[in-house]
């Protein structure tokens, strides 16, 4: 609904209703739809109205049809949509204050009295600054009899929530900015593509990455290709830089490597330039190099599936924080630190962002690394000592504390699982432990670790895990059968391979299995060692962590599989989708995908179903049909966890729906199965996988060096938990965190995000429906 400038504005709505409108500034980032998506439905939800502002600032300068009062349906489809559907503008007349003072005007006469800015540090350091001179624009008005007093009195107070859209994700306070996942992943499948090339014709490439003031894109897809060498703003390379790299690279290549990979950022300082780095690779190492700029690829596309879940979450809170707001209330920024959706002060987070910037240009690079997050300089360590492998002699132990380490995966194959397998190998060499792979998990080590001519016991090179990082899968192989199933066997290999830790990577059944390793020790002094489980399963149903490795490539293939069904379904108008997902008795993965897609309903076996809850979804399904008369992108997908009920499956649900249908609309079945465990790794996976295991290898170091076993502290899972990386004893774990019945947390951190599913989809609440017939 359009509101002509001239009409008077609208009376305030009732309580602590509010008008809420929301923009998109600065560049477009995947995931700002999302944002758009979740603010419009959140702000009706609550009672409240939403208006997009469209083309950012400009919108709120020009005002008119720029300004709109959004409806449910006016967001459909948003999710899957890359850019911004709402527009964004470079607006230099809102730099000025007689551009502030007509953005103030039009959002009286519209009625707004809250404002969401998804942007980057500019767009939010402008908002504050207009909410700052609210009060005086409005007497200015006033003054100019533009405003009557009782309008300035009515809005008065203007509420400012900030969004982080940047595929930089140079933003302070965050871990993570809306677009970043998906820009790093256009980047990792450019290089995945260009690798093949590379290793064909033992060719060096130079990869021009975006990052002006921030160099996040191009330390991450370092980490996640296993480039050689990266370049970026906030630790520049030294003065001998240029003999650094090729020792590095011509080290690489003695080892046997056929390819090289060179990462630049945009904002790299002093003489570092592709076209240097070019001449240094050809010249003095003399391989053949190729430059290649990715330019604004990184930009476009669709939203990756955690850019979507990311944008949701932020808009939700966002739409919150704009109703708790009191006058006094700073600004916030809404952040996320680890796994959990923070509120911080906005005008802090810009100006440490902007000291970042002021720190790069003086030079003063150890304050720019400090001022970035901690998980930055973190993935920074991790890089070098996975990469520079015989080029740190400083970081070798002593003889005497260097270990044998174990690499086992036990459980289903999951996405990263080679990511960490590499880092560890990696970090192990780096140290002067010796890696150990233990090929085909426990029954691999029992039945063939003396094959001929090569056992499933094998010593690993640097070599023998490079190119692993981008492999989906396992690697050295994994099984589901545990250590019980012939203890002393497994004892006596530990003893003979004289195993001094163990890592261990998988899902569930790794968490069994160590478990079991912990009990045994008592009876077996070859268990006896520090164990460090990493977990990596695509259900993300491993006790002692919100996060296992592997859950995000799940998400992003069953996301893909999604719009396609989607589009399908859309194409046909009237057209319902049951779409079944594994994720064994937990349903995350169905909750975070439904989420990511806008899925109509979601089951859970958390939940369960019953028939009431099928007359619901059916009836609510009758009357999203009844009432969409022809719109685009009508179709409607229904997931459905493989184990939320043995009575109600896939195909009797679909088959229930299209029964009800009665003709007036369609509905089928489909089963991704297998398809959301294999694959390429998701950058997230790989980057996540990659420094959880050096910190399980630098654990594991740590623990062989000052403990005597005689307790269970050194068998450990590490895990996230809300904003922290931690080490949780595994007894602790066993005793107070499982539900060893439905193979899953007790506590399930992600349940809380079922009602923000069923509130964005519309799903009616059983409170507001007939109990018999299912009718609101």
């Amino acid at each position: 609904m359009e509101r002509p400038s001239s009409s008077p504005p609208p009376a305030p709505l009732p309580g602590k209703q509010r008008r809420i409108g929301i923009m998109t500034s600065g560049g477009d980032a995947p995931g700002m739809n999302g944002a758009v998506r979740a603010v419009v439905r959140m702000s009706i939800n609550m009672g409240c109205e939403a208006y997009a502002i469209y083309e950012g600032y400009e919108g709120l300068v020009q005002g008119g049809s720029l300004i709109k009062q959004m409806n449910w349906d006016d967001v459909r489809g948003y999710l899957s949509e890359g850019g911004t559907l709402i527009g964004t503008a470079r607006c230099k007349a809102f730099m000025e204050r007689p551009g502030r003072l007509q953005g103030a005007k039009h959002m009286v006469m519209a009625g707004i009295d809250a404002l969401v800015i998804c942007g980057g540090d500019g767009s939010l350091t402008g908002a504050d600054k207009f909410r700052k001179e609210w009060p005086g624009l409005l007497d200015e008005l006033v003054a100019k009899k533009e405003l009557t007093a009782e309008q300035k009195t009515t809005y008065q107070h203007l509420n400012i929530v900030g969004l982080v859209g940047s595929i930089d994700n140079d933003m302070s306070s965050t871990d993570a900015t809306i677009g970043c996942y998906s820009s790093l992943t256009r980047i990792c499948e450019a290089i995945d593509c260009i690798d093949a090339t590379a290793e064909s014709h033992q060719r060096a490439f130079v990869i021009e990455v975006m990052g002006r003031h921030c160099g996040w894109l191009a330390l991450m897809a370092g980490v996640s290709t296993s480039a050689d060498f990266i370049f970026i703003p906030e630790m520049p390379p030294s003065e001998n830089w240029e003999a650094e790299m090729c020792n590095i690279i011509r080290r690489h290549r003695e080892m046997g490597k056929r390819k090289t990979i060179v990462i630049v950022a945009e904002g790299a300082l002093g003489k570092v330039t592709p076209t240097r780095v070019k001449d240094l690779l050809s010249n003095d190492l003399k391989l053949d190099t190729r430059i290649t700029k990715l330019g604004h690829v990184q930009r476009g596309g669709r939203p990756c599936a955690y850019d979507r879940m990311l944008s949701t979450l932020q808009g939700v809170e966002a739409v919150r924080a704009v109703l708790d707001a009191t006058p006094d209330t700073p600004s916030p920024v809404i952040c996320v630190i680890e796994n959990k959706i923070v509120r911080k002060p906005l005008l802090k987070a810009v100006e440490d962002t902007q000291e970042v910037a002021k720190a790069i240009e003086a030079k003063d690079f150890s304050r720019a690394m400090q001022l970035r997050d901690a998980e930055f300089a973190e993935y920074h360590n991790a890089y070098t000592t996975t990469t520079a492998t015989g080029h740190q002699p400083e970081k070798r132990l002593p003889k005497d504390k260097q270990l044998r380490i174990g690499i086992i995966h036990v459980g289903a194959p999951a996405g990263g699982m080679n990511a960490a397998t590499r880092a560890a190998v990696a970090y192990c060499l780096t140290r002067g432990h010796t890696p150990v792979a233990l090929h085909n998990g426990f029954p691999g080590l029992c039945r063939h670790h003396d094959d001929q001519p090569v056992g499933s016991v094998r010593e690993m090179s640097w070599l023998d895990v490079q190119g692993w990082v981008s492999r989906g899968g396992s690697e050295i192989g994994c099984n589901r059968a545990l250590p019980s199933d012939d203890m002393p066997k497994t004892a006596w290999c530990f003893e003979k391979y004289r195993i001094e830790a163990l890592f261990i990577i998988g899902g569930f059944e790794a968490f069994t299995a160590v478990s079991e390793l912990r009990k045994a020790r008592s009876e077996y002094s070859a268990f006896k060692i520090p164990i460090a489980l990493l977990p990596a399963t695509i259900s993300n149903n491993v006790p002692g962590t919100e996060y296992s490795i592997g859950s995000d490539t799940c998400l992003n293939a069953l996301v893909d599989y999604c719009d396609a069904i989607k589009q399908s379904a859309s194409a046909s108008r009237r057209r319902c989708f049951v779409v079944e997902t594994q994720g064994g008795k937990s349903g995350y993965i169905a909750t975070i995908a439904g989420l990511s897609i806008g899925a109509t309903a979601v089951y859970t076996p958390e939940e369960g179903i019953n028939i009431k809850m099928l007359a619901r979804d059916i009836e609510h399904l009758r009357a999203s049909f009844a009432k969409d008369r022809g719109q685009a992108k009508a179709g409607k997908l229904i997931l459905r966890n493989e184990h939320a009920s043995e009575t109600y499956t896939t195909e009797v649900i679909a088959n229930m729906i299209k029964e009800e249908a009665h003709g007036r609309f369609e509905s089928r079945h489909a089963i991704p199965g297998h398809v959301q465990q294999g694959g390429t790794p998701s950058p997230m996976d790989r980057c996540r996988a990659i420094r959880l295991a050096v910190r399980c290898i630098e654990f594991l170091e740590g623990s062989a060096a000052s403990s005597k076993h005689t307790d269970s502290s050194d068998v450990v899972v590490i895990g996230i938990k809300g904003a922290s990386v931690v080490f949780t004893p595994m007894e602790t774990v066993e005793k107070h965190e499982t539900n060893w019945k439905d193979r899953r947390p007790k506590d399930e951190s992600w349940l809380e995000l079922k009602t923000i599913v069923d509130t964005l989809s519309g799903r009616p609440k059983p409170e507001d429906c007939c109990e018999s017939c299912g009718r609101r």
